[in-house]
């Protein structure tokens, strides 16, 4: 916000789950009042039952680009999902859209079939796909990817990407604040986002009867308030298994963007907020 503020920037998010409407509270995303005193973009604009892509981001990224530099303002991408920062840095393999029908049609048969019987019947046309993956959404794209362009997608991945972007001022700065200090922050989070809202959010979504295997469903945390909702186990320990799982995931991201993001300014004291305009300031 303060980088945002010196720079007249636009704030443009790049978290894989905070495009989603109706998760607000539930994914951290800015608060309104944080919205109207700096423009964000990005934010909150996915319907939850549309399958979202981070070629889809990339593409929605690079005309926020575009619009930011013939208004000659700053663009701050924000967010934690490193994928997307990689595929705008260094491109994208150009796989076809896979159209809609074909999406359902693949999306009900690993739901009929189960992960297993889909993994084996997938290991007939990709079996390096089949063999390297285990998370369901994983298996699917490559489900879908083979039998909309007839190509395994471990094939595709083997060609050159394209789409990378290298703006001239481009500066990359990576927030690591001490490993205690973020598991206690998520702790606090995790705690206040459930009792503060999220539970009226996941009621919401629960009325909408959504598909469970979509992305949106898999956001940190809501799967157990789900659970709490629908089986009535105790908020304490819904709590509990948030933190757990919250703190899991940030120990992975502080692992991959320690080895993935050597090249990016690393600010690791507490007042980052304040160094991060220092850092911009130094090599501007």
């Amino acid at each position: 916000m303060r980088l945002a503020q010196y720079l007249n920037g636009i704030i443009v998010n790049a978290d894989s789950m905070q495009v989603y409407d109706g998760l607000r509270l539930i994914t951290a995303r800015p608060s309104v009042a944080d919205e109207a005193q700096v423009p964000h973009r990005l934010y909150g604009y996915v319907p939850l039952n549309h399958t979202y892509s981070v070629g889809i981001w990339a593409s929605d990224v690079r005309l926020e680009i575009e619009k930011a530099s013939r208004e000659r303002r700053a663009i701050i991408l924000v967010g934690g999902t490193g994928l997307y920062f990689r595929v705008l840095l260094e491109g994208l393999t150009p796989i076809p859209q896979t159209p809609d029908q074909i999406r359902i049609e693949v999306r009900q048969r690993f739901a009929t079939m189960g992960r297993e019987a889909f993994r084996a019947q997938l290991a007939t046309r990709d079996p390096c796909s089949a063999e390297r993956f285990n998370d369901p959404q994983r298996l699917i794209r490559a489900a879908e990817v083979v039998e909309s362009t007839g190509v395994p997608l471990s094939i595709w991945k083997t060609r050159p990407k394209v789409g990378a972007i290298s703006p001239p001022n481009l500066q990359k700065v990576l927030l690591l604040p001490p490993r205690t200090q973020i598991y206690e922050r998520c702790d606090q989070r995790q705690r206040n986002i459930v009792i503060g809202g999220g539970i009226r959010e996941a009621e919401e979504i629960l009325k909408l009867s959504l598909d469970p295997s979509l992305p949106a469903m898999k956001a940190l945390g809501l799967p157990y308030i789900m659970e709490y909702l629908k089986n009535g186990v105790s908020l304490e320990a819904v709590i509990e298994e948030v933190q757990r799982s919250v703190r899991n995931y940030a120990k992975r991201q502080y692992t991959w963007f320690r080895q993935q993001m050597s090249d990016w300014s690393v600010i690791e004291s507490v007042g980052s907020e304040v160094d991060v305009c220092q850092v911009v300031n130094s090599k501007t």
